[in-house]
């Protein structure tokens, strides 16, 4: 029979599990071995050199071990913790064999991870019920560690999948917005990417990080909500455009509110204020310096750089030196300064991605 092995070992019903026993004294182990056998336990294994039985655990892997404690090479309490190094997930199930009866040796063994005693000279019914009884806690230890797993692989699996599906419905409300927007999805692709790479230069946890890369590209969500003749006009808006089209960060800011996923927190973060500028001059509230939420300051500057160095239908694209000479410009009137700077730092990094996201 194939039984899995620590953690989460276990066997069907008492009979079936597997029993090591250890004693320097040959007619110890062959009374044990016999009682055992005689009482329909038929997987049974025994060591009379302790020095053996420690690889004998290793290949057998048992359920039970009845282990000698005054032993040569190494005493009872020496093995136990040789078999604990083994089972690093779990505890070996062990009853010492002892004629010692003293308080202090009790104390010792069951300090040392030992479950019970047996006692010499052996009485054959104590034994046998003994063993029964510990294998029969080890039989429901096992099948609670069983279920525990099962539980919590199941728990993790429900996590993963709701993670799984609000980056699903993150990445489609993105690409709803793309629909609508003149701009590429590969612009959306490497602003997200480099506002990734800014969070990571400046030290921000790897989970923010990342949450920063699945947020950004809803940066403009709220353009859904612009008229096409505004949205998708070729030329210079004139004012009054330029006002309806200002509002598309509040309409962002509004068609992500009232999540309760950290995603769509930051997500709505930065489609209301990845338009407000360091000096205040910016957009929907005129916020200004660190008063900005730092994800918005990041895609700030990372938008701003990929839309400067792509071509659009109303513009060319500009050459990286001089959309670098823009950030530095703006450096303390519409970016932060310390995010520019740790733009320019990993610029050689940024290029690689624009190079491999290319339109």
């Amino acid at each position: 029979m194939n039984r899995p092995k620590y953690p989460g070992k276990s066997f069907e019903n008492v009979l079936d599990s597997k029993i090591l026993v250890v004693d320097d004294e040959e007619s110890n182990v062959r009374l044990l071995e016999y009682l055992l056998n005689r009482n329909g336990y038929s997987s049974v294994r025994c060591a009379t050199d302790p020095r053996d039985a420690v690889q004998i655990y290793r290949e057998f892997r048992p359920d039970l071990v009845l282990l000698d404690l005054d032993m040569p090479y190494m005493d009872g309490v020496e093995v136990i913790e040789k078999l604990q190094e083994i089972e690093t997930e779990s505890y070996p199930s062990v009853v010492i064999i002892t004629a010692n009866n003293n308080e202090e040796t009790k104390i010792r063994c069951l300090a040392s991870g030992a479950m019970d005693f047996l006692t010499k000279p052996f009485n054959g019914v104590e034994v046998v019920a003994r063993i029964k009884n510990i294998l029969n806690v080890c039989l429901l230890h096992n099948r609670i560690n069983q279920q525990n797993k099962i539980l919590d692989q199941k728990i993790r699996e429900r996590t993963q999948e709701l993670a799984d599906t609000r980056l699903e419905v993150a990445q489609r409300l993105s690409r709803a917005a793309e629909y609508r927007d003149n701009e590429t999805g590969m612009h959306v692709i490497r602003m997200s990417r480099y506002s990734y790479l800014l969070a990571d230069a400046i030290g921000l946890s790897s989970n923010l990080c990342e949450l920063l890369q699945h947020a950004s590209p809803m940066h403009d969500i709220g353009k859904i909500g612009i008229p096409d003749n505004i949205l998708l006009k070729p030329g210079k808006l004139d004012n009054a455009e330029w006002e309806v089209m200002k509002t598309h960060a509040e309409i962002g800011g509004q068609i992500l509110s009232g999540s309760g996923s950290n995603l769509i927190q930051m997500a709505e973060n930065i489609a209301r204020t990845h338009h407000e500028k360091w000096d205040g001059s910016g957009y929907p509230n005129g916020l200004k310096g660190e008063d900005i939420p730092l994800e918005g300051r990041i895609v700030a500057v990372c938008d701003v750089f990929d839309a400067l160095t792509s071509e659009r239908p109303y513009k060319k694209e500009w050459p990286v030196e001089k959309a670098v000479q823009e950030l530095k410009d703006n450096s303390g009137i519409h970016f932060d300064p310390v995010l520019v700077n740790k733009f320019i730092e990993i610029l050689p990094e940024i290029l690689k991605v624009r190079e491999s996201c290319r339109d």
